[in-house]
């Protein structure tokens, strides 16, 4: 017999086909998002998909091996009626609940649905599991992010919202409710438009509908309401929660008033930081022409009895030059170039000795509280400079409460951690002493607010006012380290807070006083060494010396003192020069004389501060005195006595 052999390349590509069909429908039902499960006649599992096998905890094979009956699944105990592969009771039933038993003892809440389908020995079930307990959980867990993300709206530390597609409010932060003046209930269900001002309202309603059909979003900068102050911009985002929902926008309605305060008080403190410049180099000048006329006076007045005729005419001219000096004093504290003595003090004890002068100065139709905090921390302030700023701001609460009211000032301790004010945001964090003082006055209007440390500016008629008072209070405080601010509004009284940095006591340090001969006559061969570039001071103050008994060597530049100091002809037993100079200013001069002579005794002279020549000077630990302008000729003379004084005093250096 022959056999032939025929490769059957069909038969094989056919059974390789069916195999691989099987093994997806296998991946489909594993794969299935619900429990299958299939026993025979006999209630034997023959199948059970993936789903079943984690709830129960079984392995597949372990579980669909024919070992395990459906009545071992169920935790109640088997239906007395039920066929043995029912997992329900009753004859017909189709669908029911009940609860399975796990591998480990666990109990399983589950929705059943099950049917037949075949007889004899290819008799199957076809039962479907739902997993309620798995159900539940997932639905807590939606529930759950549900809730969190309505907390982060809701809690966003930002004008936050969630917006349909017809711009109406799903859910806002906190943060937008306040912005536009109402609670969340309020603003959910509105329309997002309604919540701006009417001419903001069509530019909304355009931005929505670009967001919506989905454009690129811009952010929108909303003009209404400038008057106001409020500032808005809209930035969004455009999403959908599944395929076939409407899109909704995320919105950011993100408020710039507080942004463009800083910016508009930013551009404020440039502006007087210029006008402030001005003022010093106007005060400077001011401050020669001052110095000469007192001084020229003062040598009339040595000349001139009480009884002539001209000693009154010199005296209206010292007394209107020194009313000049003071206004010059206020132009210095508000571009804080004046010369300050700051010690440190405590506010509670100035404002208690300040307190009968401010009842005098308000009058008896106004009432004056003063609270003291207590333990307040100490300041390093110039007493003098502070009184000045709580008596100018007392005279201005006065006007402003010309009907009688209540002045109010109190103090109070702010740390660096502690919440301030928006509107005092520029100040950096810090520990401070605060001083406010408060009036029931008519306010102070948005527009007058905007320039009320300004100088020269008042609101008071002609004659009433110079419009220094506040812009030097505002000097003094900066010079001071500090910061003020000012809350007001028309018919609301106004509200002066100032924050002066907190002090650390220097510790108590037993000071050796050397023996006073200042009021000493000076020795005849004493001589001063006068740099100064304006004529009519130099000509005074060598006057002045002459007459006093020294000698005067003048030089007109710092040139020309050093030509003189080279020279070697006059032995110099101090130098006064003044500071600014053109060439060789006073800084200079003494750099170069500290070259030779280390120990030369020196007192400059300026109309501006010490603070602001001592910046000049590479090393600010030299012992240098100091003397501002205008001075008078005793002033003058006095300094130079101390000056010498020193030298001569026990244990002073020999030159």
């Amino acid at each position: 017999m022959i056999v032939t052999l025929v490769e059957d390349t069909g038969r094989d590509a056919l059974a390789d086909t069916i195999l691989a069909e099987q093994s997806l429908t296998e991946r489909l039902f594993d794969d299935f998002p619900a429990g299958l499960l299939s026993a025979d006649r006999m209630g034997r599992i023959v199948y059970a998909n993936a789903a079943v096998c984690r709830w129960l905890g079984y392995d597949e094979a372990e579980l669909a091996n024919g070992a395990i009956r459906v009545r071992n699944l169920l935790a109640d105990g088997v239906p007395d009626e039920a066929a043995p592969w029912r997992l329900l009771s009753g004859g017909g039933a189709q669908g029911g609940a009940c609860r399975l038993k796990s591998k480990d003892g666990r109990t399983i809440a589950a929705q059943i649905s099950e049917t037949t389908v075949g007889d004899g020995d290819v008799f199957r079930t076809r039962t479907m599991i739902r997993n309620l307990d798995a159900e539940a959980h997932d639905a807590e867990l939606v529930g759950r992010a549900q809730e969190t993300f309505e907390k982060i709206i809701e809690q966003a530390p930002i004008g936050l919202l969630l917006v349909d597609a017809t711009g109406r409010i799903l859910n806002c932060s906190n943060d937008f409710a306040s912005q536009t003046g109402m609670t969340l209930a309020e603003a959910r269900g509105r329309t997002f438009q309604s919540c701006f001002a009417e001419e903001d309202k069509s530019a909304i309603e355009g931005w929505l509908a670009n967001a919506i059909s989905g454009n690129e979003i811009y952010p929108l900068a909303l003009t209404g309401d400038r008057d106001e102050g409020n500032a808005v911009v809209l930035a969004g985002a455009r999403f959908e929660v599944a395929a076939d929902d409407p899109p909704r926008l995320i919105v950011h309605a993100i408020d710039q008033s507080e942004q463009r305060s800083l910016q508009e008080q930013f551009i404020q403190s440039q502006k007087t930081e210029l006008v402030g410049k001005l003022a010093g180099g106007v005060a400077h000048d001011f401050n020669n022409l001052l110095t000469a006329m007192i001084g020229f006076c003062d040598l009339l007045l040595q000349r001139h009895s009480a009884k002539d005729p001209s000693f009154a005419d010199i005296m209206q001219i010292k007394q209107n030059a020194n009313r000049a000096a003071n206004l010059v004093r206020q132009l210095l504290a508000f571009s804080r170039q004046q010369t300050l003595q700051p010690k440190v003090l405590d506010p509670t004890d100035i404002l208690a000795e300040l307190s009968h002068l401010l009842r005098r100065l308000i009058g008896a139709n106004i009432e004056l509280k003063i609270t003291h905090a207590r333990d307040l921390w100490p300041v390093k302030v110039d007493q003098s400079q502070f009184e000045q700023v709580i008596i100018n701001l007392a005279v201005n609460a006065r006007d402003a409460m010309g009907g009688g009211g209540t002045l109010s000032i109190s103090t109070r301790n702010v740390a660096a951690g502690d919440r301030i004010p928006p509107s005092h945001a520029p100040m950096p964090r810090g520990d401070y002493s605060v001083v406010e003082v408060l009036d029931s006055g008519h306010g102070i209007d948005k527009e007058n607010l905007d320039r009320i440390f300004e100088p020269f500016f008042t609101t008071k008629e002609v004659g009433e006012g110079t419009g220094l008072g506040l812009s030097t209070v505002y000097g003094i405080v900066k010079q001071t380290g500090g910061y003020i601010f000012v809350d007001s509004a028309e018919g609301e009284g106004a509200r002066f807070t100032i924050y002066l940095p907190r002090a650390v006591p220097a510790e108590n340090t037993d000071a050796v006083e050397a023996e006073d001969t200042a009021g000493a006559p000076p020795a005849p061969d004493l001589t001063v060494l006068l740099v100064e570039d304006e004529d009519a001071v130099r000509m005074f103050g060598a006057r002045a010396l002459r007459n006093k008994g020294y000698q005067v060597v003048e030089a007109a530049s710092g040139e020309d003192a050093l030509d003189i100091l080279d020279a070697g002809e006059e032995p110099i037993d101090v130098l006064i020069t003044d500071v600014v100079m053109p060439g060789l200013d006073g800084p200079a001069l003494i750099r170069k004389v500290r070259e030779t002579r280390p120990d030369m005794r020196v007192i400059f002279i300026s109309g501006y501060t010490e603070d602001s020549f001592r910046q000049r000077l590479d090393d600010t630990t030299v012992e240098i005195d100091f003397l501002p302008k205008p001075f008078s000729l005793e002033q003058l003379a006095v300094k130079v006595k101390d000056v010498l004084a020193e030298d001569r005093a026990p244990g002073a250096a020999a030159e």
